[in-house]
């Protein structure tokens, strides 16, 4: 009997953020140096059992200012986040086991996003390649789902146990709405084939511990040639200012 043994997928985790800017000119004479120019009225954090408050009383000019170079955080309340920015996965390496043709096989991670700037985030996903073997001479297709029309960019049923290959659904918080239930399926973008990383999680609100989960399905036929197959998903979550 033909043993198909998916090692793994293996997550590689990439955040990227925007830097602070300062926009606050220093005060010069031949007596002093004011570093930051700007006396207030009030300012601190006070506290009680139920809450923090961080507040500036007073302050000349705070404010979110952009244009189409630059963007300016003017004022204390930007000196820290509220919610720091982070980003994980539950599980960075998926292990199918011995696959049995025409029998699907899944697995799931969990993700979860904190983020506090202004603007949200989002999270991309894509594929190095679809599954191979080590030596790369068989693969596993990226599904095209029950009706042959699902790719990167579009998720459609997918619950045929006569319908071959590997591919994701998501459930859970700020997910695409593609995945209207978890019969739903797309492929991860083919970065071999410079396909354009898909959004998997975003949103334009500030949000603690968002999460949702990534499921991922496999199914060979018994024309399948037997082997250890893998491939790599790389996740890049992106916070917005």
């Amino acid at each position: 009997m033909k043993k198909y043994k998916i090692l793994g997928i293996v997550v590689f985790l990439v955040l990227s953020v925007v830097g602070d800017v300062l926009a606050q000119a220093r005060i010069n004479s031949d007596n002093f140096t004011i570093q930051f120019p700007n006396f207030n009225s009030g300012a601190g954090i006070p506290s009680s059992s139920n809450y923090l408050l961080d507040s500036t009383l007073g302050q000349g000019a705070p404010g979110l200012f952009s244009s189409a170079g630059y963007r300016v955080k003017s004022g204390f309340q930007y000196i820290h986040s509220i919610i720091p920015f982070s980003f994980s996965v539950s599980d960075i390496q998926i292990a199918f086991g011995t696959l049995t043709p025409d029998t699907p096989s899944t697995d799931t991670s969990t993700l979860t996003v904190s983020a506090g700037g202004a603007s949200g985030y989002s999270v991309t996903a894509a594929e190095n390649n679809p599954l191979k073997t080590f030596t790369g001479g068989n693969t596993i297709a990226d599904t095209t789902c029950d009706g042959a029309d699902c790719d990167e960019s579009t998720a459609t049923v997918w619950s045929s146990a006569s319908i071959y290959g590997f591919g994701y659904n998501m459930s859970g918080d700020d997910v695409p709405a593609g995945f209207t239930d978890g019969t739903y399926y797309k492929q991860f973008s083919d970065l071999s084939l410079a396909e354009t990383p898909e959004t998997v999680m975003s949103s334009v609100n500030v949000g603690s511990a968002r999460s949702s989960t990534i499921k991922y399905k496999v199914n060979v036929s018994d024309v399948q040639p037997g082997g250890t197959y893998q491939n790599i998903i790389t996740f890049v979550a992106v916070p917005g200012y």
